[in-house]
């Protein structure tokens, strides 16, 4: 069954231009985007989407893959009225991200890949994404993931900002079973898109908490060599949800992103307009 109901989506900002979208990580939802849009520039329009079967999108039959995530986000933006946009990603939503650039590459004029990596997971970790999967569905409650704040969010917040803890702690108490067991499953399945940053001719920026132990620095440059134009931003005392833990350190990798997007757009426009005297 192939889903034609749109996911959530909210106007975090109002402006003009080129939007920027931002999908979220696992297991939370677009919640964890607020205080990182609060610090981007004035003038920017910024897009948050739950997707699929988190936040307040429903799963409503779409299989269980980052390919059906992503075609569902392109569905949602263009019945929306959008043409392209900027798609942001941090880790889940940086794999959905470039799901979408592989399938979807005239609407993604750039790319931010946060704390996220382009490879496939290991034979290991792929076997214990479907074996959390199994016992979220079969209890029938996220128990499973709630422990998760240690591990997302970096050693500087684990002793300087302790009140991030119960917050993430929330946003994961609110996800459904079936979502949480959903996107394990689509995670496991992904492939190595490793080729698709390299195909890609647009900006990319990538960001990595410097205390990030699930996608590290090095999964970070792995993705910059890959790219024809990539700048790379490592956060200080941040760990995974780097957007979280330092927004305007975030919005800032993000803000520049947007500006050369914005450039490229512009100088392409000034060539295809402009005629030699004749």
């Amino acid at each position: 069954m192939t889903s034609t109901n749109p996911l959530a989506t909210y106007a975090l900002r109002d402006g003009g231009g080129v939007p920027l979208v931002l999908l979220h990580a696992f297991p939370v939802d677009h919640r964890m985007w607020a205080a990182c849009a609060d610090a981007l520039p004035p003038g920017l329009r910024v897009i948050a989407v739950d997707l699929p079967g988190q936040g307040h999108s429903e799963l409503d039959g779409r299989p269980a893959s980052l390919e059906s995530a992503a075609d569902a986000v392109h569905a949602t933006l263009v019945a929306s009225g959008e043409g392209n946009a900027i798609v942001v990603g941090l880790s889940m939503g940086g794999y959905v991200a470039l799901a979408l650039a592989e399938r979807h590459p005239g609407f993604v004029d750039g790319l931010g890949l946060i704390d996220t990596r382009s490879t496939a997971d290991t034979d290991e970790a792929r076997a214990k994404r479907r074996r959390i999967a199994d016992i979220v569905e079969s209890a029938q409650t996220v128990d499973a993931v709630l422990g998760m704040p240690a591990t997302l969010l970096g050693s500087t917040t684990a002793s300087g900002r302790r009140n991030l803890f119960p917050v993430v702690e929330s946003w994961i108490r609110a996800q459904s079973p079936a979502g949480i067991a959903w996107a394990q499953r689509a995670m496991a399945a992904r492939p190595d898109r490793t080729a698709v940053l390299e195909r890609f001719d647009g900006p990319v920026a990538v960001v990595v908490g410097a205390e990030d132990e699930i996608t590290t620095v090095a999964d970070a440059e792995h993705m910059v060599h890959a790219t024809a134009d990539g700048a790379l931003t490592v956060v200080p005392a941040a760990g995974h949800l780097s957007a979280v833990e330092e927004p305007q350190a975030v919005a800032a990798a993000l803000a520049l992103l947007h500006q050369r997007v914005t450039s490229r757009r512009d100088s392409w426009l000034t060539r295809r307009w402009w005629y030699p005297p004749s």
